[in-house]
């Protein structure tokens, strides 16, 4: 009796403390599509038990259900296996495998992956859609990228920047890489990972023409590491024809992305610029009655903070010239025009988007006044 009354009495204060254990819950996030194509978001370098990552493979894939990503990679090491002794598994297809069934009431795409895993200067890569992670577990890490182009995988290479790698936080460009770009054994690179956005590995992105990415390269709980930090997992935006494996494959060959973290926006001008333009919705333009003040509702449609700088010739009233517009919140911008026009053209500087290092795009929207 008394061992039940200890229980309940420490299962109360369980509950309790478990109840009053606030954090902000991850939100599902929503960025709009561009012309010609659908806008899927994605995360393809994260971890499981299956190498060094600290949850089963089905938790990855609830973490993406619930923060309303279109596709995720289980790319684990295949060299470095730190749980093997509690976990073994030869397969190394097992924790794809395990997303895949988890996944198939779902929309979520599931891509196979693997992260192929050596010192420098090769350093970390990952392969995706490949057919065989087994294949790619090799000796000569030549013959790992060999195989992965075999199986037709899109090849990118991770946090090139890392200073555990490099203590200057530098990317080096090696013989080794420049021969798998040279061969079709190199396709992109991640220009942010995990908290970190080099403008060095930008650099090398448009120098090499390789697919800019984003990646999380999550091993513990997306709500420990982001979510109560006030932060989203960074992710990348893949713009495809439709929303299908194939589809997406073929928008990462082609360097149809943009790499986002909160705030930050990454990506060439052709993709960067009308994603922040379709962003921004105008839901009105009218004059403040018997002035020549301009008062512009905008909303902002993503799930990113979108910071500003006016660059129109005419000033604001009551505003500073650098504004936010929140996610998913609306703001409203009175601009001193000097007379009354029938429309405007709405400059503005987007400061927290980068389409090369330093280099921040300007953003115009023609707006019709409503009378």
């Amino acid at each position: 009796m008394k061992k039940a009354i200890v229980l309940m009495v420490f299962l109360g204060i369980y509950n309790s403390q478990a109840q009053n254990h606030s954090h902000a819950g991850a939100k599902p996030l929503h960025y709009p599509n561009i012309e010609g194509y659908i806008t899927l978001k994605t995360d393809l370098h994260i971890h499981t038990v299956f190498s060094d990552g600290n949850v089963w493979p089905t938790i990855r894939v609830l973490e993406a259900l619930r923060e309303n990503l279109d596709a995720i990679s289980l790319t684990e090491h295949l060299e470095y296996q730190p749980h093997k002794d509690d976990i073994p598994h030869p397969d190394r297809n097992r924790s794809y495998e395990l997303a895949l069934q988890e996944a198939k009431a779902h929309e979520l795409l599931i891509v196979h992956g693997s992260e192929i895993t050596r010192s420098p200067p090769m350093g970390h890569n990952n392969a995706v859609f490949i057919s065989d992670a087994n294949k790619l577990l090799t000796d000569k890490a030549e013959d790992a990228f060999s195989e992965a182009k075999k199986q037709n995988a899109f090849i990118f290479w991770n946090h090139p920047a890392w200073y555990a790698q490099n203590p200057k936080g530098y990317p080096i460009l090696s013989d080794f890489q420049k021969k798998r770009i040279a061969k079709g054994e190199l396709h992109g690179i991640e220009v942010i990972n995990t908290t970190d956005y080099s403008e060095e590995s930008l650099a090398l992105a448009l120098e090499q023409d390789l697919t800019i990415m984003a990646t999380s390269d999550i091993h513990g709980l997306i709500d420990w590491d982001y979510t109560e930090k006030g932060m989203q997992r960074p992710i990348t935006l893949v713009f495809a024809k439709e929303k299908s494996l194939e589809s997406m494959q073929e928008a990462l060959f082609e360097g149809r992305t943009v790499a986002v973290y909160n705030s930050l926006l990454v990506g060439k001008a052709k993709f960067l610029n009308p994603l922040i333009q379709a962003s921004i919705k105008v839901n009105s333009a009218k004059y403040i009655a018997n002035t020549q003040i301009l008062e512009v509702e905008l909303e902002n449609v993503s799930s990113s903070p979108l910071l500003f700088e006016n660059q129109m010739q005419y000033s604001f009233y009551s505003s500073s010239p650098v504004f936010e517009i929140p996610a998913l919140d609306k703001y409203t911008l009175r601009i001193k025009t000097l007379e009354e026009k029938q429309n405007i053209d709405l400059k503005l500087k987007a400061i927290g988007a980068f389409t090369a290092p330093k280099t921040s795009p300007v953003i115009s929207w023609i707006i019709p006044v409503d009378k």
